[in-house]
């Protein structure tokens, strides 16, 4: 199944706002067009603003909607899966495939209105294969293809950057340093140098990635953003407003577990291991911006994420798989059904002046 329930929700959004910006895109160019023929006087009594305004918008919609909901995310997926020379080819076919069944449906529609004709009648076939043959649709074709490349070149850098964090580094929020309140999840795989020296490399490799697919849509449900992944761990974060509603952050940690929980059959058949993870959970203030001038990156800078981390180390020490400061779960309003809090007292964490007082999270 391509999308599942619990990540269906970023989807459809993801498919509204493509079908939002190709209906625009393409209106935006009708009416350059017809604007710019109007001022030098190209059109004929013949031309009906009315019909061609009605089947470009039936065009548009249908690229919108087949684009958002099915092309475009296909053609991502490809690029994902294939070496980029195979998936550029896979790309190009299904669009000029798309193409020439969304153009027939729009210029079916258009010349039987105008030739007030049947849908498939030998007078509206003969036309529709004209405009095949014309230079306008070739026009399109060319101007279409561009519009799919750009999308998937704008998906794919939202995906570099994650969920959220792209429109901000358009608006260059992160130009300069800034402070900002957020929340750090660290997750880090245990025993993950025994996997690694049992499977050996390449499969360990294929391991990590399959774990990290496996969380991406409890991440993706419950609005987090992927920090960065550094070895076996993935350090996650959220505004505060977004982890703190509903219990965010919580929820996505056991969203997590049973996610991959499930998929444990598949795990002991293929690499004979069940990744098992522990997470620490801080929050404060931190300085974030773009670094790098080689390579540039959006980075969080602050004591906070040296905090975590150090939480995080605890797991072992107090045998949890999951640990937070009480800074964070004092703003938690609201917890998971059957979920409650329990204090583990203060601990002086590696690194610090100060002891911290910890907490875990218990079912039942």
């Amino acid at each position: 199944m391509l999308y599942s329930r619990q990540n269906l929700g970023p989807f459809l959004r993801r498919a509204f706002w493509i079908l939002f910006s190709w209906v625009l895109i393409a209106n935006v160019l009708f009416f350059y067009e017809y604007f710019t023929l109007q001022d030098h006087n190209a059109l004929t009594s013949a031309y009906d603003f009315l019909v061609a305004f009605q089947a470009n918008l039936l065009v548009s919609t249908v690229a919108g909607i087949i684009g958002g909901t099915l092309t475009v995310n296909f053609m991502e997926r490809s690029l994902r899966k294939y070496a980029f020379a195979k998936a550029l080819t896979i790309i190009i076919g299904t669009y000029i495939i798309g193409a020439y069944i969304i153009s027939f449906v729009g210029s079916i529609f258009y010349y039987s209105d105008y030739l007030g004709a049947p849908l498939f009648s030998p007078e509206v076939l003969a036309e529709v294969r004209e405009f095949f043959t014309s230079w306008l649709f070739l026009k399109s074709i060319i101007v279409w293809l561009f519009i799919v490349l750009g999308t998937l070149i704008v998906l794919m850098i939202n995906d570099k950057y994650g969920p959220g964090v792209f429109p901000d580094y358009l608006k260059g929020r992160y130009f300069r340093p800034k402070k900002e309140h957020r929340i750090f999840m660290f997750a880090d795989i245990r025993n993950a140098t025994g996997i690694a020296e049992d499977v050996g490399e390449l499969k360990y490799f294929n391991f990590l990635k399959d774990f990290f697919k496996d969380i991406a849509p409890a991440i993706q449900r419950y609005r987090g953003e992927v920090y960065q992944y550094v070895g076996d761990e993935v350090v996650l974060t959220w505004k505060m407003h977004r982890g703190l509603k509903k219990s965010n952050t919580i929820k996505c940690y056991y969203r997590m577990r049973r996610d991959v929980r499930k998929r444990r059959d598949y795990y002991l058949k293929t690499y004979g291991h069940v990744p098992e993870f522990k997470v620490g959970i801080h929050c404060g203030s931190v300085m974030v911006g773009e670094l790098g001038t080689l390579k540039r990156d959006i980075a969080f800078s602050g004591d906070v994420l040296n905090t975590t981390a150090r939480i995080q180390d605890q797991c072992n020490t107090k045998g949890h798989d999951i640990l937070a400061s009480t800074t964070f779960s004092s703003l938690l309003t609201e917890l998971p059904k059957g979920v409650r809090i329990k204090a583990l007292g203060d601990e002086l964490l590696k690194g610090k002046s100060e002891e911290v007082a910890i907490v875990t999270f218990e079912r039942g």
